[in-house]
């Protein structure tokens, strides 16, 4: 039985039951530091490898995103399971990081992974190596860091898209007070790592003067069998037989309209990824806004964490986002910016452009502030 919350996310669930738009934060590569598990003494012993193994294979085939690739995964980890591949490994976190390592091996996902219950709902920080841009580490508690106005540059900083009302409200509310002298806006999502479509939702209609299509969701069906709720800017398309396709739209706000027509840019990194993707190729699909700084990370399958046996959870991708003009998604290779520029140099590099545009940016405000080490969701 799946049982995932927020099964849009582009990479950020973390808990049990099934709603629809989150998109995902937490990548195989790049997971956050594990949390304790419930019995760190008890070792792992050949039922509960045979077990989980077993389960995992039964939702990989179910449910990935990709029927084939989910056919492979499935046939090894049961080979595995049968042999009892992983007899030296009794302790949980290595265990698990050796399936996702076996599993990345067959096909590559920028989302799937087998952990330990507590590493997914873990909000501890990582460590970084020595080299990480500073303009790429979170300022702040997981969403939204800061909005500001840099001279008449309306500036907003995301470092996730949680869902969360209150956050939603301040971005909102702040784009929506500054509206009427505000002559550019910048959304910096350099350490983005993923979450939902909330905030998109919330902000998107206050930027676009048309009703738009930014881009296409394919999600097998068997996902939508466990409860997905309908979500209004996710327009169904007719679609192939075992998949659920939805166009993610945005309709205009008619009752603040004066952002519609001001330049818009949007800043990434190497580490933006998952939802913070989602957005860049909206953004670039339908030129609404510059893309400025480093190729994103290339996260682009969707998904949700599901339990696997009682010390365990997957993140199991079960969807894919693309471009329904050309059928390209960004998993694997990542979302290019219009201008490309080191991520430390991105956001100087849009207060150059908004300010070619007409804007007068205050070039004090934008001096370098201390960041903290990143906390992923």
């Amino acid at each position: 039985m799946m049982q995932r919350r927020h099964f849009l996310t582009l990479a950020l669930a973390a808990t049990s039951s099934l709603t629809l738009p989150v998109l995902a934060q937490t990548t195989a590569t790049e997971a956050p530091a594990a949390a304790p598990i419930a019995d760190p003494i008890k070792a792992m012993d050949r039922a509960e490898r045979q077990a989980v193994l077993r389960g995992l294979a039964d939702s990989l085939n179910d449910n990935f995103v990709l029927p084939d690739i989910g056919a492979r995964y499935a046939a090894m980890l049961r080979q595995k399971a049968d042999t009892d591949a992983y007899a030296d490994l009794t302790d949980p976190s290595a265990f698990g990081d050796k399936v996702t390592a076996d599993l990345q091996a067959i096909a590559k996902d920028g989302h799937l992974r087998l952990a330990p219950k507590g590493v997914f709902a873990s909000r501890a920080p990582r460590k970084q190596a020595p080299d990480t841009p500073a303009s790429t580490k979170a300022n702040g508690p997981p969403g939204l860091e800061e909005v500001k106005m840099i001279g008449d540059v309306a500036y907003l900083r995301f470092n996730a898209f949680l869902g969360d009302e209150k956050m939603i409200a301040e971005a909102r509310g702040f784009l929506m007070a500054n509206a009427s002298n505000a002559k550019a806006v910048i959304i910096d999502a350099r350490p983005h790592r993923g979450g939902g479509l909330a905030e998109m939702d919330a902000i998107l209609p206050l930027l676009y003067g048309q009703p738009t299509t930014l881009v296409r969701m394919d999600t097998r069906i068997s996902a939508f069998a466990h409860g997905m709720p309908a979500v209004a800017s996710l327009v169904n398309r007719v679609a192939p037989g075992g998949i659920v396709r939805q166009d993610h739209t945005v309709t205009p706000d008619l009752t603040e309209m004066r952002l519609q027509s001001v330049p818009v840019y949007y800043l990434t990194s190497r580490r933006s990824a998952s939802a913070a993707e989602h957005l860049a190729l909206s953004f670039k699909r339908t030129k609404r806004a510059t893309l400025v700084g480093e190729k994103t990370y290339g996260a682009g399958h969707f998904g949700g964490v599901e339990p696997v046996g009682d010390r365990f959870a997957a993140f199991i991708p079960v969807g894919r986002t693309y471009d329904p003009d050309t059928n390209w998604g960004w998993e694997g290779q990542g979302v290019t910016p219009d201008v490309e520029t080191p991520a430390d140099e991105a956001l100087a590099t849009a207060l150059d452009l908004a300010a070619r545009a007409g804007a007068h940016p205050a070039r004090p405000a934008v001096a370098a502030v201390p960041m903290v080490e990143p906390v992923d969701p």
